[in-house]
């Protein structure tokens, strides 16, 4: 098993690597780091809680020179909220060495209080890419092509939200010689060409378990019916006790929705999504950090990346679009060797999906929750009992015979028997309807003949 001291790291690393209290880099960090030091461009496939983040923090600040007071690397993510985690942890070097400068880059923070700290140029930033290309192409006050090396952390969120036009337009004004590292959950066909256009020749490593055969995940279809995504989960939280629940929306005004539902009926929650004001999203990180709510309402690209403890129980409200990140949902719990759940709250309309996940490996359970009692349902696709089903039994009943033999064909000449007993009900109905429209139209008649007769 390979050390943190085989990498020929410096002190200061070294001192960073003791302060997380480290012992042995894990399976992506001794992949990445040692091809990150040879100036590789890397393409890093891994899922969150795998040690992706120090896999290229330790490198980086190998290589970064803190006398040298220009930025020389760059890290984008695609929320406030993962590029605020990524900063937390990075600037526990500064406390290491005071000559290492690290700025974060986002919304939320004033615009005169971040041109005063870039007075002085940092030697890496943190950001979102659309503020970073704001100060640096709008602004010109962040000179960020001097940097030798750019981290695109969450690559495929990055794209699916829009956001690699940004980082397009920041790294197409930086050197032919720039090292890029992309680390990313999976690699949507449409990010490739981003890839190959900033990258030549990059070292591939996947580290990853799939968890859609993760046996400790328990994956429970849950159908809503008539009910919002909000009802149904107020329905089903008797029904089990978790450390954590992370709760999965769509959007964030299904989010918002959500949290507020569980508010006014008494529940604590911790709410992350794009809709957030500033103090709001740094209040959430913080009642994240410290585990004060046992209930997180997120959507997708907010939770993306943040590392939560302790989840047992993962609630999905439908499923996203891309069915591949519900894969992502769902492997947020059952980790370390433990026990997990995933609830899939479903519509019809989710019909055609489901069976996908089912078809790709997923072995889903069929429950609903009333009162805080489970029950069991058919399974999910079993074929669902039709009105006619019971009429075409009790025709059934009529044309059989008291002691009546059973002859070849006699099936197939039963159903033959059946369907023309249909289509004679089938006319008779619609002659039926036919007379009486025909008898309301008369009635109709004679009344405005007899409005007629009386003007």
């Amino acid at each position: 098993m390979k050390t943190f001291q085989d990498f020929n790291l410096n002190a200061d690393v070294l001192e960073f690597i003791k302060a997380n209290e480290f012992e042995h880099p894990t399976k992506i960090q001794e992949a990445v780091i040692s091809e990150v030091l040879k100036k590789k461009s890397v393409i890093a496939i891994s899922d969150t809680g795998t040690g992706k983040t120090h896999a290229f923090l330790i490198p980086l600040f190998n290589m970064i020179d803190p006398n040298i007071a220009e930025v020389q690397a760059v890290i984008t993510a695609p929320t406030r909220e993962l590029a605020l985690q990524i900063y937390n942890r990075a600037k526990m070097m500064q406390k290491i060495n005071p000559a290492f400068n690290i700025r974060l880059i986002t919304g939320g923070i004033e615009k005169e209080k971040m041109t005063e700290s870039l007075k002085k140029q940092p030697q890496m930033v943190i950001g979102t890419p659309g503020r970073i290309k704001d100060l640096f192409l709008q602004e010109s006050i962040l000179r960020v092509d001097k940097a030798k090396i750019f981290v695109v952390d969450e690559a495929d969120m990055t794209l699916e939200f829009g956001f690699l036009d940004d980082v397009d337009a920041i790294c197409s004004r930086m050197g032919h010689d720039l090292q890029m590292l992309a680390f990313s959950a999976t690699i949507p066909q449409a990010l490739r060409p981003f890839l190959k256009k900033y990258m030549a020749n990059p070292q591939t490593v996947q580290i990853r378990e799939d968890k859609r055969f993760n046996p400790r995940i328990e994956h429970v279809l849950i159908p809503c019916k008539h009910k919002s995504y909000a009802e149904k989960v107020l329905d089903i939280l008797p029904g089990f006790m978790p450390y954590v629940c992370l709760i999965f929306a769509n959007t964030r005004e299904e989010a918002a929705n959500i949290a507020q539902t569980l508010r006014n009926n008494k529940q604590k929650v911790v709410e992350i999504h794009g809709g957030l004001q500033a103090r709001e999203r740094k209040q959430a990180m913080r009642q994240l950090a410290n585990l004060e709510e046992s209930y997180v309402v997120a959507t997708d690209i907010a939770a993306r990346g943040i590392d939560i403890e302790g989840i047992t129980h993962v609630i999905s409200c439908g499923l996203p679009n891309e069915l591949e990140f519900y894969i992502h949902r769902a492997g947020r719990t059952g980790r370390a060797g433990k026990d997990g759940t995933c609830f899939l709250l479903y519509h019809e309309d989710d019909d055609h999906n489901i069976k996908l996940l089912a078809k790709n490996g997923i072995k889903f359970v069929h429950r609903d929750c009333k009162d805080g009692k489970w029950r069991n349902l058919k399974p999910y696709g079993s074929k669902p009992f039709r009105a006619n089903d019971q009429h075409e039994k009790e025709i059934a009943m009529k044309l059989r015979r008291k002691n009546e033999k059973v002859k070849p064909g006699y099936k197939k000449k039963r159903k033959m028997e059946i369907e023309k007993i249909k289509r004679q009900e089938r006319r008779d109905y619609i002659r039926a309807q036919i007379k009486a429209q025909r008898k309301e139209m008369f009635k109709k008649r004679q009344i405005e003949k007899n409005q007629m007769k009386q003007k």
